[in-house]
């Protein structure tokens, strides 16, 4: 009963973090062709909070919710149309950025400050690169073009944002109740 109960609260978290994903996305700058948003604190949290698993499929949460038509994207917008759009790879990378969030910061583990950081800016490389391509491929960009419109603008922010969720994750991490610590039953 007990695994039961830890799996359905794990669903409910990564619903939570989904919801707070598509809340992130109203809180914008509007900047073409990448707005920049406040999607990857929730992304960053999600990750370091719930783990590899649950902190990606918090993100499929949040572009299914999208995908169906809900707008819950930057600047309201909806559809599978999105995800083909030069925004696209950085929607794509909030699932692998998460994923890979979590195994390096595994919750279990309780990492400290410095090394959620780097672990977020590790995620933060897995986000940034799937947009980029996209908006390569999408956009029609070189490489260098791409990298200016769609990691310049919204890098400043990022970093802040990195500071702020891993200070909230040392914080709350133990109020989760959601994993186990090497060792504990």
């Amino acid at each position: 009963m007990a695994k039961r109960e830890t799996s359905l609260r794990g669903m409910a978290y990564a619903s939570m973090f989904g919801a707070l994903t598509a809340l992130g996305a109203y809180i914008m700058i509007p900047l073409p062709p990448v707005p920049v948003t406040m999607q990857t604190l929730f992304v960053f949290l999600a990750g370091s909070l719930l783990g590899g698993y649950l902190g990606a499929m918090s993100q499929v949460v949040y572009i299914l919710l999208g995908v169906i038509g809900l707008p819950v994207f930057a600047g309201g917008k909806a559809g599978a149309g999105v995800l083909l759009g030069p925004t696209g790879g950085y929607l794509i990378g909030f699932v692998l950025g998460a994923y890979v969030l979590g195994r390096l910061a595994d919750p279990r583990i309780k990492p400290g400050f410095f090394v959620l950081l780097v672990c977020m800016f590790t995620s933060l490389v897995v986000i940034y690169s799937c947009g980029v391509i996209q908006l390569m491929y999408v956009a029609k960009l070189g490489l260098r073009k791409a990298l200016i419109v769609g990691v310049l603008p919204p890098l400043p922010g990022d970093v802040v944002k990195m500071i702020v969720a891993a200070l909230i994750c040392v914080k709350i991490r133990d109020r989760l109740k959601l994993v186990k610590g090497p060792g504990r039953q």
